[in-house]
């Protein structure tokens, strides 16, 4: 698998979202994606109880531990690399999280508008 540029939403290079807990579709603390990335893992959101609520609802539970795969489960202000497509349905829904504009990879604007994730920038 070759990795898209690093490129983040505003033009510039694309900084970490986190490695504790590690993430990204690499796990590489960065929302890097490429073509296999299907479910494109690009957005770096901050976790709140709300989204995380939400995402356990609509089946993709993200706060409870997995130990046989390594995961901690996350928890409110964890930083995650979400998929595209699930942070326009939380958008949709009203309890999208708050994103790291400088740590989301432009490729995600290929399923939410630039407009709609500064409305969710992060202070």
């Amino acid at each position: 698998m070759e990795k898209d540029r690093a490129i983040n939403v505003l033009g510039g290079q694309l900084h970490p979202c986190s490695v504790d807990p590690m993430t990204g579709y690499f796990r590489d603390g960065h929302c890097n994606t490429c073509a296999e990335d299907a479910g494109s893992h690009t957005v770096c959101a901050v976790m709140t109880a709300e989204f995380l609520a939400y995402s356990k609802y609509v089946g993709n539970d993200l706060s409870t531990p997995r130990p046989g795969l390594r995961f901690a489960g996350l928890k409110p202000g964890d930083q995650w690399c979400l998929c595209a497509l699930r942070f326009l349905q939380a958008h949709d829904e009203g309890c999208a999280p708050k994103v790291q504009l400088e740590s989301t990879h432009a490729r995600a604007l290929e399923v939410v508008a630039l407009d709609i994730l500064e409305q969710h920038r992060a202070d």
